[in-house]
C-alpha cells in the first residue's frame, strides 16, 4: 500500500439553496452557497492488474453502498478511461457520511475518485474535460471536485468564489433516515418552465434560505425534529437543512462551540449522526 493514493471526500453543505424555477428540459435552476465540512469519506486508490475497478467499502455506512458498476466511483473510472490511459485500480472507500443525506456523499466520493485516478495515471487532462466528466456524474460533482466554498448556479455547472462564510465551524446532524432527492423535488411540484423564487444575495447570508425544506419535511417528517433540536441550542449563528435533506446543520463561531453543541445533541439524541468540524 506504499504507493496508494489517499483522497478525502468531504461533506458538501448547502448553506443556502434557492430554487429559481424549473427549466423546459425538466432540470431545476438553482442558486446555492456551498461550503465543505471537515467530516468526510476516505478513498484509498492503488493500481492493479487488468482493467476496471475493484471497489471495497468499510465504515459505519458501508452496508448502504453498492459496489457494482452503478457506483459513482466506478462510473468515474469508466468515463475518465475514455480519454485518459488508466490502469486497473483497487479502491477502498471508508464510508463515514450518511447516504442520501443532502451532503453530497456520493458526489464527493466520485470527485475524490477522479482526483485520485488522474494522480495515479500521472495525467494532465484539460480542466474543461474534467469538468464535463464531473457534470455527467452528477450536479454536485463539479463543486465537490473543487472542494472549496463556492456559489453554485444553473444545474451545478456555474461555479464562482463565495465572497465570505457566515461562520467558522459547523455541526452536522442526521436523524438516521434517507431522503431521496427526486421525491423532494417532486413534492416541490414545479411544472416545466415554471419560475419560483428570487436568486440568492451572496453578500447577505442573513437572507439565505433552503427552498427544499418544506417539501423535504413532507417526504421525511423527521427533518422537522432535527431543525427543532438545532433551534433549541444556544450559541448557533443559524441553522438550516442542507441540500434535499435529511441532514441539517448549525453554524458556530468556533470549533470549540460547535463541539460543545454536538456533544449536547449526541446526549439528547444518541441514535442520530452528529459531527462538528471547521467549515471552509
Amino acid at each position: 500500500m506504499s504507493d496508494a493514493i489517499v483522497e478525502m471526500a468531504r461533506a458538501k453543505v448547502n448553506l443556502a439553496l434557492h430554487v429559481l424555477g424549473r427549466r423546459a428540459d425538466g432540470y431545476h435552476q438553482l442558486d446555492s452557497a456551498v461550503a465543505f465540512a471537515g467530516a468526510g469519506d476516505v478513498l484509498t486508490v492503488e493500481g492493479a492488474e487488468g482493467e476496471g475497478v475493484t471497489l471495497s467499502v468499510s465504515g459505519p455506512f458501508a452496508a448502504l453502498v453498492p459496489t457494482g458498476a452503478d457506483n459513482l466511483v466506478c462510473k468515474a473510472h469508466g468515463l475518465l478511461a475514455q480519454h485518459v490511459a488508466l490502469p486497473g485500480v483497487r479502491v477502498h472507500l471508508e464510508k463515514n457520511l450518511p447516504v442520501a443525506a443532502g451532503i453530497g456523499g456520493g458526489s464527493a466520493d466520485a470527485a475524490a475518485a477522479l482526483r485520485a485516478f488522474i494522480r495515479l495515471a500521472r495525467a494532465s487532462p484539460p480542466e474543461t474535460l474534467i469538468r464535463e466528466i464531473a457534470l455527467k456524474l452528477g450536479a454536485d460533482v463539479p463543486v465537490c471536485l473543487r472542494q472549496e466554498a463556492c456559489r453554485m448556479q444553473g444545474v451545478g455547472e456555474i461555479l464562482s468564489p463565495l465572497p465570505r462564510l457566515p461562520a467558522k465551524a459547523i455541526v452536522l446532524v442526521n436523524p438516521g433516515v434517507a431522503c431521496e432527492t427526486a421525491a423532494v423535488f417532486g413534492a416541490l411540484g414545479l411544472a416545466k418552465g415554471q419560475s419560483h423564487l428570487q436568486a440568492m444575495d451572496a453578500m447577505n447570508p442573513e437572507t439565505w434560505r433552503n427552498d427544499l425544506t418544506a417539501p423535504a419535511i413532507v417526504a421525511q417528517p423527521r427533518i422537522a425534529d432535527v431543525l427543532a433540536a438545532l433551534a433549541g441550542q444556544q450559541g448557533l449563528v443559524t441553522s438550516r437543512m442542507s441540500g434535499s435533506g435529511a441532514t441539517c446543520f448549525g453554524l458556530a463561531h468556533s470549533l470549540a462551540e460547535a463541539e460543545k453543541i454536538a456533544s449536547a445533541l449526541r446526549a439528547q439524541h444518541p441514535a442520530w449522526w452528529v459531527s462538528a468540524s471547521l467549515l471552509s
